[in-house]
This record gives structure tokens, sequence and C-alpha cells, in this order.
């Protein structure tokens, strides 16, 4: 058992067992609050302090179809900011029409992910954010040089390129690309009511919705379910207490070739699950009710009744955040950028991975 799985796992028994189970199903105890915390406003990073130079220019290059080689796809065609950073589709559309086998979490507060991706090959946002524009399967330029080529045409950009990284001598770069687009979904976070109870705010959860938390500790969804972002923080393995019956994706093991990696994903983040549907490493799951039976099943052994699945999907809707004033839905925003006015191509809450070896 990798050994971040094994110290969350050990972290988790030892809040549970210091917490009576025979506690009213509306109170929450406050020792299982402490495997919890509010989101932070910017997700900080020393290597790639957020300025607003980098977050304007990453915006203006989230936006931009002209990353992608026929022109057509941007970071918003499958990660759609009004619409919680997800197409809603199974996998995504990529070049000329190309689709994977994985579908893609939201973007909103991944960038405080332990690593990216479902198989954790990036290590952080910036890293994630080179990857899909040189995938064949998606965005499919030929390489960052093509990209930096593109880029420098437009004056703008290498004015806008100068002012978010000062001093540099070339800061037009495929580098300095990523940590911009970095920058800026670094700022991508959603408060939402969880915060504001975390934050000591009683009110801000109904005792049906409490009493919903309490049940998702009780089972043992918080073993990797936890942190500011209610999962993201470590892998497992996909079938823990029953086998799991589709091996066609082997999940870490794509990377690592190790035999101990194989069918072991990053736990996603429960941020905004109820909007962020399909489900699953494969988007092969559209309920939510069902996805929270799977993983009872599957992970903990346990059989949930629907009194159950409706409590605990009633605590998961508090995850539920604001979005940014500026992409929320019907707020008559204007996209930034040489790609406003243009319709994105639809993508869904995913983006193709089918190239990766």
């Amino acid at each position: 058992m990798p050994e971040r799985v094994l110290v969350s796992l050990l972290l988790t028994f030892s809040i549970l067992g210091g917490c009576s189970t025979q506690q009213h199903p509306g109170t929450i105890n406050p020792g299982l609050l402490r495997a919890f915390s509010p989101l932070p406003a910017v997700i900080s990073s020393p290597d790639n302090p957020v300025t607003p130079e980098k977050v304007d220019l990453g915006r203006r290059l989230y936006f931009d179809t002209r990353l992608s080689r026929n022109n057509d796809i941007s970071c918003a065609t499958c990660h759609p900011l009004e619409r919680y950073g997800a197409d809603g589709r199974r996998v995504s559309v990529g070049h000329r029409g190309r689709r994977g086998d994985r579908n893609s979490p939201s973007v909103y507060n991944a960038a405080g992910h332990f690593v990216q991706f479902w198989d954790g090959r990036a290590k952080t946002i910036e890293d994630q954010a080179k990857a899909p524009i040189l995938n064949p399967a998606e965005m499919a330029m030929e390489s960052g040089e093509a990209v930096v080529e593109a880029l420098r045409r437009d004056p703008s950009y290498v004015e806008a390129f100068a002012k978010a990284f000062p001093g540099e001598a070339d800061p037009l770069t495929f580098d300095n690309l990523a940590k911009a687009i970095g920058a800026f979904e670094r700022t991508l976070t959603t408060p939402a009511r969880w915060d504001a109870f975390l934050r000591g705010d009683q009110t801000a959860l109904s005792p049906e919705e409490k009493a919903g938390f309490v049940k998702f500790t009780q089972l043992g969804c918080m073993t990797c379910h936890r942190g500011a972002y209610v999962g993201g923080e470590m892998y497992s393995r996909l079938g823990i207490v029953k086998v799991w019956p589709d091996k066609k994706d082997p999940g870490r093991y794509r990377v690592t070739r190790n035999e101990r990696d194989r069918f072991v994903f990053k736990v996603p983040s429960l941020r905004n699950v109820t909007k962020t549907g399909p489900y699953l490493h494969d988007g092969s799951v559209s309920s939510l009710e069902e996805m929270v039976r799977i993983m009872a099943d599957y992970q903990l052994g346990k059989t949930l009744s629907d009194e159950e699945v409706a409590a605990i999907v009633k605590w998961l809707d508090t995850l539920t955040g604001e979005l940014p004033a500026e992409f929320a839905p019907h707020a008559g925003r204007t996209l930034r950028g040489p790609t406003a006015g243009r319709a994105p191509a639809p993508g869904p809450g995913s983006t193709p991975e089918a190239t990766i070896p």
C-alpha cells in the first residue's frame, strides 16, 4: 500500500476511534472536523507566485484557441468556467473529433491537489497546463516552440508576457505560458457553505445536512475524502473491498509500470460534485446517487439504504461553491482575450487522454 494512503488511513481511524458513535444524527463531534479545512482564497505556490499580471495573462491564454493546431480548441472548451469547470460529457472531444478514455475533473480548486490527472503524471497545475496543448488527441500543437511562435506574432502578447515576467531576457516562453495559466487557475476557488461552517457559522448547514456529514464520516468515506478539497490529496485503489469489474484502464500503472499501482487513481475532490458529473475516471456513472452507492459497495463493502444515500448527497451539496462573479452563468460576462465572440467547441467535463502510453 502506498505510504501516503497508509498514513491517511491511520489518521482517519485515529479520529473516528476518538469519536462517539452514539452522537445525535445532526450533531457533529468537533474531532471529525479536524480532518477538514476551509478553502484558501488563492492557492499559492512559492515556485509560481500569483500576481495580477500573470493572472490577467493566464486568463487570456485560457480562452485562446490559438493554443490548438486547428485554432478551434481552448482550455475553456473542455473546462467551461461558467459550468463549474466541466462540460458534462463522459470524455471530451479533441483535435479532429478524437475522444479519449478518461474524464477530466473540474479545473476549479484543482491547483490545490497533491498531483494532477487521474494517474498523477503531473505534479503541479503548471505541469498539467502544458500537457493538453501538446497531446495529439487534445489540442495537438506540434511543440512548445510552435505555441510560442504563434503567440509571438501578436505584439500584445509580447507586451503581456513582458509585464507578467519582468526582468527576464525572453519572457515569452512555453514554461512561462504554463506559469501564467497556472497563476490564473490558482485563483479559481469556489468557497461554499461548508467553508462558512468550518469557520464557525453553525447556521450555514441545516440539521439534515449535518446529519449527512455524520453519516459520511461514520461509513468511512473520509478515509479518502478529507482536507480542504475533500479529496485530491492521496491515491487509492479502485475496488478495495470488492474487485472492480472493469479492467481496461490500469490507472497509475500507465505511469509507473509498477504492479502495486495497477487500478490506483488519484482520489477526486468532492468540491462541486453535484455540478460536475458524470463520475469516475471514465465518466461511466451519470448519477451522483449511484456513484455514492458504488463507492460504498466497492471501497467500503457496505450496502446503503435510500435514506443513507440521500443524506450523504444532501451534505455533498453544501460543497457546491460560489463561482467567481465574472464566470457566473447569466452574468452578462464577456470573455477576455482574442477568442471573445467565438463559441468554443463543445466539450465534456473531461479531456482526451487516449494517446498516453
